[in-house]
């Protein structure tokens, strides 16, 4: 059964929930993982791919944004939304709504801050509700690490 991981960070802005995720899926992926971060659309894809490009700085993370004519489905991180994804591992949702398609990953990550608070009470009840096993991560000072 897929195991959702629900990450709090002290942090308001939705951008932080980016820069986080990109070494939540650095970290995947140097445990052998495949990543895909889910968004919510096309300039929010083109965001995440951006700050993966830089961040974390002098760590680059290999990850495509999914339908690239180019996009490889051997690429660490790929990045997606509105289609079904093609990984099984760790899915890191990014966007507004939780994926009909969650029950195909092993992991789920959820990241949420200030901004996002009151959805990450509806989403967390939804997965309780549906029976997935669920784990609470408080960060902070995570960028120090």
């Amino acid at each position: 059964m897929t195991r959702v991981d629900f990450y709090l960070l002290e942090d308001v802005s939705i951008i932080a929930a980016v820069r986080f995720a990109c070494r939540l899926a650095q970290k995947a992926v140097l445990g052998g993982s495949q990543v895909y971060v889910h968004a919510n659309d096309q300039a929010h894809a083109a965001q995440i791919d951006t700050l993966m490009w830089d961040y974390p700085r002098q760590q680059f993370l290999g990850h495509e944004i999914v339908g690239n004519d180019n996009a490889r489905p051997t690429t660490p991180v790929l990045i997606g939304f509105g289609a079904e994804p093609t990984g099984d591992q760790v899915m890191i949702n990014l966007a507004d709504s939780v994926p009909k398609f969650i029950g195909r990953f092993d992991r789920v990550a959820e990241v949420i801050v200030g901004e996002r608070k009151e959805d990450g009470r509806e989403r967390y009840k939804f997965y309780r509700d549906c029976g997935y096993p669920l784990h609470h991560h408080e960060m902070s000072n995570w960028e120090e690490a």
